[in-house]
């Protein structure tokens, strides 16, 4: 067994107990190395063909931050991410389950198809239901509206105090839940031929792009991160006036001009250009080592 798949065998160990909060969760996961091509195909050898079952345990653990950075893209649903990765995690180990070693493709690749698509199906059984009924006073009026109402009509104001009497709520979030019940469904992904309003509305706009590549997003996610840590320790090594410059020169989203920082300083523009110099070879250095 290879040095990674020792490490992610002591970690699916880990795993065994509870988890705890989602935090801790996407923590722990991100903590999970990512198996090379060669380890890779090996576990997925001896589970394609030998029914291994701790290989395809490992498999799972492996690709388990993929499915978070995918979950992650659902977010504008007003869904529960935790429910999303775990939609997700079931796609990842049906792709386990198909995989085969021998396509020549990486598990990541086949994988991400399956992880959206169960997201998907998840994102469609719950759409409407997240899309009418949100806080606490529209889930109650979301359940008993209709068995409240006498007939298909508007309720008049009368009526409509009535039933918000009824049910404790405020009579503008009954009003606002009869318009919401009596709009009609929309495509998930409606036809090309589809008027723009129902294009415009239709729930597949918020999904995140079909050719985006899991593992390259999430390296590209880890290098920033990497990056912006290394920037902010190489900003701590530069004396007050050198931060406070190029903060105001690159890091601020109105970036002020080298006469802005001089008036302020009461120096001259070129004085300012030459500290704004010193500092960025001075993060060079910092993080180059």
């Amino acid at each position: 067994m290879s040095g990674t798949a020792l490490v992610l065998k002591s970690q699916s160990l880990a795993f065994d107990g509870p988890v705890g909060s989602l935090d801790a969760y996407v923590e722990r996961v991100s903590n999970i190395p990512v198996l090379s091509r060669e380890e890779e195909l090996e576990l997925a050898k001896r589970f394609h063909d030998h029914e291994d079952l701790e290989a395809a345990r490992l498999l799972v653990l492996s690709h388990l931050r993929f499915v978070v950075h995918v979950a992650r893209g659902y977010m504008g649903y007003g869904l529960p991410v935790a429910d999303l990765i775990q939609e997700g995690n079931v796609g990842l180990m049906k792709a386990v389950k198909r995989f085969d070693p021998d396509m020549g493709v990486r598990l990541v690749s086949f994988a991400i198809h399956w992880i959206r698509a169960e997201i998907h199906e998840y994102v469609i059984r719950n759409w409407r239901l997240v899309r009418v009924a949100t806080t606490k006073a529209q889930r109650k009026l979301f359940f008993n509206l209709r068995r409240l109402k006498k007939n298909l009509a508007w309720l008049s104001d009368e009526e409509t105090n009535a039933v918000a009497g009824e049910l404790g709520v405020d009579p503008r979030e009954v009003r606002e839940m009869e318009q919401r019940l009596a709009a009609r469904d929309l495509s998930f992904d409606p036809a090309p031929d589809a008027d723009d309003e129902e294009g415009i509305s239709s729930p597949s706009l918020y999904l995140p792009a079909p050719d985006l590549d899991p593992a390259t997003a999430v390296e590209q996610e880890e290098w920033d991160g990497a990056v912006a840590d290394s920037l902010s320790a190489a900003l701590g090594k530069l004396d007050e006036r050198s931060r406070a410059v190029i903060k105001a020169r690159w890091l601020a989203d109105d970036k002020r001009t080298l006469q802005d920082l001089a008036d302020e300083y009461g120096v001259s523009a070129e004085r300012i250009r030459q500290i704004e110099e010193t500092a960025i070879t001075k993060l060079r250095a910092v993080m180059a080592t």
